[in-house]
């Protein structure tokens, strides 16, 4: 090798030499390690009580499973079954009956309470309080006793209502009166969705309001036209998640009937025949049909919900 060759592969006189490139992970790179890291606990409650039983329900759905021995592949004999079954087409009447009526008379109860609310009064944090209270001990087996109790026979309501010139008897024991008894409890839980309408009514600007009274609007003109299409997204996820918890009610339609879905199963609603057939009856596959049927029904529901919205659900900004 020639001196100029050597000479020109040399350092440069002044310059630093070059120090090899090495990779150093990147700041984005660990913080999504460590984002992985605090979801794994979450990761893993969600696959294997979650995800995990869902997936082992579908495989159940299609098989003859009651716990004492191995699942037996049956196709869609479950599914078949549903619609042979007189108790199930009964809970499935009895459920669309409570979500049909108990649904509207708690939203509309719930808007008619937040909009008393919503004017400045003296104690407004008070009433707010007393009226969401029964959302918090609603559901509470207590209350579900203490419910039954207000309406068997002799109890306070049938006393009240012989007051009144009423036939005596209670509506626990009544087979045309219990789901009606159960509509009323669910209404006296308006407290959740009048917290929300609540919320929405604070939103609605009053320059709105005062316009339409110059306007000669009257109360109900001014319900119609600004309150209810200004509260319409607040109606619209109310309704979705009151709807959604209607198909779900079990708890106190357990309590109040005893456990046995009685009168002459008045009050077997869905959740509770799903119930009986699994860990009564040990049908676990006939259970597991129930429960995806009750899921792709929810589903679809909610759905419809979704693709309706678009016609009567406004939102602030959006072009017309």
């Amino acid at each position: 090798m020639t001196h100029a060759a050597q000479a020109s592969k040399a350092p440069e006189v002044g310059k630093p030499a070059r120090r090899p490139h090495t990779k150093r992970p990147s700041r984005r790179a660990a913080e999504t390690r460590a984002g992985y890291a605090f979801l794994t606990p979450w990761l893993l409650g969600f696959l294997g009580l979650t995800a995990g039983p869902m997936l082992a329900s579908l495989y159940l759905a299609f098989t003859d499973y009651s716990l004492f021995r191995p699942p037996e592949w049956v196709g869609l004999d479950n599914f078949t079954r549903l619609f042979d079954d007189p108790r199930y087409l009964n809970s499935v009447e009895i459920t669309l009956q409570y979500a049909l009526i108990g649904t509207p008379l708690k939203l509309a109860a719930a808007l008619g309470v937040a909009m008393l609310l919503h004017s400045r009064r003296r104690g407004q944090g008070a009433y707010r309080s007393f009226f969401y209270a029964p959302s918090l001990i609603g559901a509470s087996v207590s209350i579900a006793i203490v419910w039954r109790a207000m309406f068997i026979d002799d109890g306070v309501v049938d006393r009240l209502g012989q007051g009144v010139g009423l036939e005596a008897g209670g509506w626990v024991g009544d087979p045309s009166m219990t789901v009606y008894m159960l509509i009323l409890l669910t209404v006296w839980q308006f407290g959740a969705p009048m917290v929300i309408f609540l919320a929405g009514l604070k939103q609605i600007p009053n320059e709105l309001y005062e316009a339409a009274e110059v306007d000669g609007a009257g109360p109900l003109r001014k319900f119609f036209r600004i309150t209810l299409p200004m509260l319409s997204p607040v109606l619209f996820f109310n309704l979705v998640l009151e709807t959604v918890h209607s198909f779900q009610i079990f708890g106190s339609a357990f309590i109040v009937s005893n456990g046995t879905g009685g009168p002459a199963d008045s009050t077997m609603f869905y959740t509770l025949y799903l119930y009986f057939r699994g860990f009564r009856d040990f049908q676990m596959g006939y259970a597991s049909a129930m429960a995806w049927v009750l899921v792709l029904f929810v589903g679809a529901i909610t759905l419809f919900f979704f693709k309706t919205s678009k016609y009567w659900v406004h939102y602030s900004g959006e072009g017309r």
